[in-house]
């Protein structure tokens, strides 16, 4: 998948395109639907199946106090768009100038001009244009004008609700880790490094690992049944994670800590890339009399884990 990061990026000429729009925050099973159809109008009719999004979220600039944290910060967005089979992503950087461009701007010097749409596909609830006063109802009328058409998606109903990165924001905020994978399609997961300053060394050799500190979406204070992949290619390695405050330990000692089963020492830096996935909630945290106490639970934690592990395994095979 090619990726532009601006619209100075784009070759000339690039079109035709068949195109959607959106943030596309966690790549959920709601947008693959809608790229899926994207990449298949593609191939029937010679074009290229683009998705356009942006960086910043719009709503880091719009309401820079909103507490909204990404369930896929855009490198992993795009990783996750490249496994689609789209041709490319047009990444729009999200600035006070592009807030406060209309919507006939918008649709007609990007969309067409120059990426050369000849159909583009939102979902019904898309807007769009300064303010967001344009809505689908607009982008169809556009269409008309600039000789492209609309299709809309109506949201994808799931589980007693619709397919929507908030709905899976929620879930996974709330600790619900197995809901959150239903609608994600794949369970949620992070990328971080290992927590600076703890003397790792080249080699690591005790079975435990905390992540230097994530600024985007984590479940729940609770303990978690994951997994790790240590490096871009390098061992997955269950566990059991407490996210959260520690409070046997005290006040101000949050971390996000995984003890790791079947451990063997592995070429590891403060940069090494760490994927932590979390699979199932297993208990909320708590505050034990003693340290011994603690042990004696994180024992019961592993049990249960690796009784999970085992039809996760069956399950995925």
């Amino acid at each position: 998948m090619k990726i532009f990061r601006s619209i100075a990026e784009v070759p000339e000429n690039f079109g035709p395109s068949i195109i959607s729009i959106g943030n596309f925050d966690g790549v959920h099973r709601g947008h693959r639907w809608v790229i899926s159809e994207i990449i298949a109008r593609a191939r029937e009719s010679g074009t290229k199946s683009i998705a356009v999004t942006f960086d910043p979220h719009p709503v880091r600039i719009l309401r820079p106090d909103s507490p909204t944290k990404m369930i896929s910060p855009t490198e992993e967005k795009l990783r996750l768009l490249a496994a689609t089979g789209l041709d490319a992503t047009l990444v729009l950087p999200f600035t006070q100038e592009l807030a406060q461009t209309s919507a006939e701007d918008f649709i007609s010097k990007i969309i067409c001009d120059c990426l050369g749409a000849t159909e583009v596909h939102v979902g019904s609830n898309f807007r769009f244009g300064y303010q967001a006063q344009a809505d689908v109802m607009r982008l169809a009328e556009l269409g008309n004008k600039l000789d492209f058409s609309a299709r809309i998606y109506e949201p994808v109903p799931l589980r007693g609700g619709i397919i929507s990165s908030s709905r899976i924001r929620q879930l996974i905020l709330a600790g619900n880790l197995s809901s959150a994978r239903v609608l994600l399609g794949r369970p949620y997961s992070i990328c971080s490094t290992p927590a600076r300053g703890r003397g790792y060394g080249t080699k690591y050799a005790v079975p435990t690992i905390n992540l230097a500190p994530y600024s985007e979406l984590l479940p729940a204070n609770g303990v978690y049944v994951t997994t790790l992949q240590i490096g871009d290619d390098g061992p997955i390695f269950e566990g059991v994670t407490n996210a959260g405050n520690r409070p046997t330990f005290g006040p101000d000692s949050y971390a996000v800590e995984t003890h790791l089963f079947n451990f063997h020492p592995v070429d590891m830096t403060e940069e090494t890339p760490l994927r932590l996935t979390f699979l199932t909630h297993l208990r909320p945290e708590m505050k034990w009399d003693s340290p011994e106490a603690l042990k004696a639970q994180i024992g019961k934690d592993i049990a249960r884990a690796q009784r999970f592990l085992r039809g996760y395994r069956r399950l995925i095979q």
